[in-house]
């Protein structure tokens, strides 16, 4: 297994600390707000880099946060916290702003067949082990109290630009908007640990700590969920190239420091989704959701097969042009799938060529084997339903393949009922009490009459103990 580590900015053998165990961690959403297509790129490929793991062979335990507090509208210490804003945009409190969008969150998640991790901590659960390890940091003097505040001092740190040698500007280029001096700082990329009331009044979380009243920064809580979870030692921590600076730099900053020891070995960075004018974000309009694009017709699993053509590590570009496209792959791709399927069926009870298997699988892995490949082991799909062995083979290592791929390409979904108007909906109602009434009276040519007229108009009843139901055909 070859992963590129942006640690160390090449492609390494992928060694874990205790053999064929994956501690794996995921930044996770902040919920201030609908998840848009660009951040879910990240979540579809950490998802198959994590069922690559588990398909190649490791045991993993994937842990993700869920920032429901903290994060604010510059990664720089500044700004307005994210979930306050929401909830006055929305005027709801910021727990409900927070349940509201994690719930919708995992339902896009759900849609394009994302795992949920196996531990997923809110922010506001975890406040106990934040205090602590700004504690720890304080006693070891890594940390200092300035403005009511607390920071830590990057200055106490041999390299604090871990992840390379580029200058400041080029590591800013995820931070969402500009930094502004905060005059308590001894250092300018010192970060905030711990924020009090003496720096915003009006935030609707706050906790008491032993430097006052108020709420933890933002960078603090992934170092405290993963150890909490994972322990001292973790293999692999993903997120998007705007995480790089300064949010996982800050990270590892203060947890190596808090352990004395290195504490992650692999860092899995997903790089943006680009329009045609530049990453795709929430404050550029129009949101592009999951449920944006089912409005437009399409379905999630397109947007997934879309990302799969691409590189993780590459900026991919979207447009509806480019979607259309690869919806018309998918449906062809899942069409010869469910064609291949269908003939298999006939030969029922025919076993699978486990050399013919192994081979192909082989392929697979390899593929995904070498840094995450997913554009070639969507390639063995075509290969395999290509070649030139039996059906019961092609399904076989098909469905195999898709417990990575994760597209359904073997499972026929049952097309959506139509939307029903109010009003025939009380037709349809009303008839159904005439026809109870018809049957009652046992004037059965009636009873059978109204059964005809429904049908006719696309309605099937179905008489069952519970009464009467009945769908459109």
């Amino acid at each position: 297994m070859k992963i590129y580590n942006t640690l160390t900015k090449r492609v390494e053998d992928f060694k874990t600390n205790t053999p064929g165990k994956v501690a794996m961690y995921t930044c996770g959403p902040t919920v201030y707000h609908f998840a848009h297509i660009g951040n879910l790129r990240s979540y579809i490929c950490e998802d198959v880099l994590e069922k690559t793991l588990r398909y190649v062979g490791y045991d993993v335990k994937r842990v993700m946060n869920i920032t429901d507090v903290g994060h604010l509208s510059s990664d720089g210490d500044t700004g307005e916290d994210k979930m306050l804003k929401g909830a006055q945009r929305e005027h709801k409190t910021v727990m409900e702003i927070a349940k509201f969008y994690t719930d919708a969150f995992f339902s896009d998640c759900k849609k394009l067949n994302i795992k949920t991790p196996d531990v997923v901590e809110p922010a506001t659960n975890c406040i106990p082990e934040f205090i602590h390890m700004i504690e720890v940091l304080l006693e070891k003097g890594y940390a200092y109290k300035a403005g009511e505040n607390i920071y830590f001092d990057t200055s106490k740190l041999k390299d604090y630009f871990v992840f390379g040698n580029q200058n400041e500007d080029e590591l800013m280029v995820g931070v969402r908007d500009d930094v502004t001096e905060d005059t308590n700082k001894k250092n300018k990329n010192d970060f905030v640990l711990w924020f009090t009331k003496s720096k915003f009044e009006d935030q609707a979380l706050k906790w008491d700590s032993p430097w006052g009243v108020g709420y933890p920064g933002w960078h603090i809580e992934c170092s405290c969920i993963s150890m909490k979870h994972l322990g001292e030692y973790m293999d692999i921590h993903c997120g998007g190239v705007d995480n790089i600076f300064p949010h996982h730099t800050n990270e590892i900053a203060q947890s190596e420091s808090y352990l004395g020891h290195k504490w992650c070995n692999y860092w899995f960075h997903v790089h943006h989704l680009n329009d045609r004018e530049g990453k795709i974000s929430k404050s550029k309009g129009t949101l592009l959701t999951v449920s944006y694009l089912e409005e437009q017709k399409y379905d999630p699993l397109v947007y997934r097969f879309f990302c799969l053509q691409s590189h993780y590590r590459k900026p991919l570009e979207f447009s509806f042009d480019a979607l259309d496209n690869a919806n018309a792959a998918y449906q062809k791709l899942k069409k010869r799938c469910l064609e291949v399927k269908a003939e298999a069926e006939k030969n029922a009870g025919a076993s699978v060529n486990k050399e013919v298997f192994d081979e192909f699988d082989a392929k697979f892995k390899d593929a995904l084997s070498n840094d995450i490949n997913t554009s070639m082991a969507t390639t063995l799909v075509y290969d395999v339903l290509k070649a030139d062995i039996s059906a019961t083979d092609k399904i076989a290592l098909i469905e195999s393949f898709d417990k990575v791929l994760s597209l359904d390409l073997t499972v026929e979904k049952e097309s959506a009922a139509p939307a029903v108007d109010p009003e025939f909906e009380k037709f349809i109602l009303e008839q159904i009490e005439l026809r109870k009434a018809a049957k009652k009276e046992k004037n059965f040519a009636e009873a059978d009459r109204i059964r005809a007229e429904l049908l006719a108009k696309g309605v099937v009843l179905e008489d069952t103990r519970e009464g009467v139901k009945w769908s459109i055909k």
